[in-house]
């Protein structure tokens, strides 16, 4: 009999020397895991390199984020939620367009919703809705590569089915239950030697991050973290290291007194300790941006968590009129505060991937153009990038930007034709966003940061009139079916890939985050199978669709 211990670094490491490939620590295919580390591949997690996560979930309408604003038909089919065009030029190509808006109350333009057209993107093309207009700076910056056309093989139209096929990287499979940042953490033999790989910020841990052999760390309220069954006060710290400490005391039977066990409980500690020196809370959120944003007359909070800080809210007074000048809808201070608490994760603690979820994508009615409650949820990820931009540039810390890349998930589009409430329903592909300073976009290694939404793409945007063989019918329609007598598609009009979402993942964790191929075969199972041409692109075989393979973002 001997008493429970929390390690040490140097007596876990000299244990671990002295027992070799011992049974107690054979999770990991019987290596212990700080030989793990030392035998894994690539650089995961040693480069410097982090990732944030923000889940869309139940479906993001792709078309009315990058929209098809020179396709004839995207007017004719959507009119209570279309975008329509300004008076301007959308052929021409350059940076995308930024309305400014005027900081004088009773000027018409001053605010960012009064502008209701869609924002000519510089391809030719396409246009960003008018929520979306702070991805402008990030955009012309170079720093930020907008996605159409994004979805998987064969795509389940259930929330919950799809949601699952693309956290475990596994599309269509069941009986695959971890999650693809999960197997990343695993290659990287960080996942059970360093109290915080990875984390979420929001209700539950994702299956993102869920898996058999470790255990990643959720914060369902970052001012109120629990381990232990402890929220975080000083007291309850207190109580968590004593209740940890008196486990010394507790005799175990010596097969039982495993190190894996010890070693969890030094990583909650440390993982305690590491939460304790954040200063999570309101008084903690002084973060601005450093210009005079949008034109005002003093820089705006980059985490709106209360009416003070939701942009020139509070330089202008609480009137009717300078409430229109928040940034953010003030039903999503819940979601910046988790956003906050992702970003200081990362820039403060060697922790490296954390996200948080955004919902509310649903949208099969009084779905809204310009204004209503589509417009609101992207006018919330608009400015969210904005923010990491300036948060990750001014305030780095252990995160520069140019060692973050920021990427979004949502798990299908929607219909190309508006349904009869004026809404969208479940469709296939959407929009994904990446950015970050090491992202080749706009002005920096790519002609346009837009790829799937041009005629002039490696897999064009055909654009036209309903067509009567899917061959050559519209790309709105070219997931759907042939249309019948009355001249309408018998579906609304699936948006057909171009790109596979395992596709821009593969390329970040391989070429930011360090994975070598091999490993990144056994986080994504799909680039072991050369017939999907995930890699370099081609004809599926597992549905005979082209793909354009990695996009070439770093």
């Amino acid at each position: 009999m001997r008493n429970f211990n929390v390690l040490s670094r140097r007596s876990f490491l000299d244990r671990s020397v002295k027992t070799g490939l011992a049974a107690a620590l054979s999770t990991l295919v019987d290596i212990p895991f700080v030989v793990k580390r030392a035998l894994a591949e690539g650089n995961i997690g040693l480069n410097g390199k982090k990732v944030l996560f923000v889940w869309l979930r139940f479906g993001n309408d792709g078309l009315n984020n990058i929209i098809p604003i020179q396709d004839p038909e995207y007017a004719a089919i959507r009119s209570s939620i279309e975008i329509p065009k300004d008076a301007i030029d959308y052929s021409l190509t350059g940076p995308c367009d930024f309305p400014v808006s005027s900081p004088t109350i009773g000027d018409p333009a001053f605010n960012t919703y009064w502008y209701n057209k869609g924002i000519r993107l510089g391809n030719g093309f396409a246009a960003l809705h008018p929520g979306l207009k702070f991805l402008a700076p990030v955009y012309n910056a170079g720093d930020l590569a907008l996605i159409h056309r994004v979805a998987y093989p064969k795509q389940s139209r259930s929330h919950f089915d799809s949601q699952n096929y693309w956290e475990n990287g596994n599309p269509n499979n069941d009986l695959s239950k971890d999650g693809i940042f999960y197997r990343t953490m695993i290659e990287s033999g960080l996942a059970n030697t360093s109290p915080l790989t990875a984390i979420s910020v929001q209700s539950a841990l994702p299956l993102l991050l869920r898996g058999s052999l470790a255990a990643m760390t959720n914060l369902t309220s970052p001012t109120r973290y629990d381990l232990l069954g402890v929220p975080n006060t000083t007291d309850g710290n207190n109580k968590a290291f004593n209740a940890m400490a008196g486990g010394n005391y507790y005799p175990f039977a010596a097969k039982r007194n495993r190190d894996l066990l010890e070693l969890q409980y030094q990583n909650m500690s440390n993982t305690l300790r590491i939460f304790g020196g954040l200063d999570f809370t309101e008084a903690g959120n002084t973060f601005l941006d450093n210009v005079n944003t949008d034109g005002d007359t003093a820089p705006y909070y980059l985490f709106p968590t209360t009416n003070a800080k939701n942009g020139g809210y509070a330089l202008h007074g609480s009137n009717t009129a300078a409430q229109a000048k928040y940034t953010v809808p003030t039903s999503q201070y819940g979601f910046f505060t988790n956003l906050k608490a992702a970003a200081m994760i990362l820039n403060k603690t060697d922790a490296v991937i954390a996200g948080t979820e955004l919902g509310g994508f649903d949208t099969h009615q009084t779905q809204g153009g310009a204004t209503g409650s589509h417009a609101s949820l992207l006018q919330t990820v608009g400015w969210s990038m904005y923010a990491l931009q300036k948060y990750f540039s001014q305030y780095a810390d252990k995160a520069a930007w140019k060692d973050v890349v920021v990427v979004t998930f949502s798990e299908f589009g929607r219909t190309a034709v508006e349904n009869s409430n004026a809404g969208t329903d479940h469709a296939e592909a959407s929009a994904m966003y990446v950015a970050g300073g090491g992202i080749k976009a706009y002005g920096s290694g790519n002609g346009s940061g837009v790829f799937g939404c041009s005629p002039a793409d490696s897999i064009p945007w055909i654009t036209g009139t309903r067509a009567s063989s899917l061959a050559s019918c519209n790309t709105m329609y070219a997931a759907g079916l042939p249309i019948a007598n009355n001249g309408l598609p018998v579906a609304a009009g699936y948006l057909r890939r171009s790109t596979d979402y395992r596709s821009v993942l593969g390329e970040i964790i391989r070429k930011h985050l360090g994975a070598t191929q091999n490993q990144l075969n056994r986080i994504i199972p799909g680039y072991g199978n050369p017939g999907e041409n995930l890699l370099a692109g081609g004809t599926s075989s597992i549905d005979g669709v082209q793909i354009r393979g990695e996009p070439g973002l770093l």
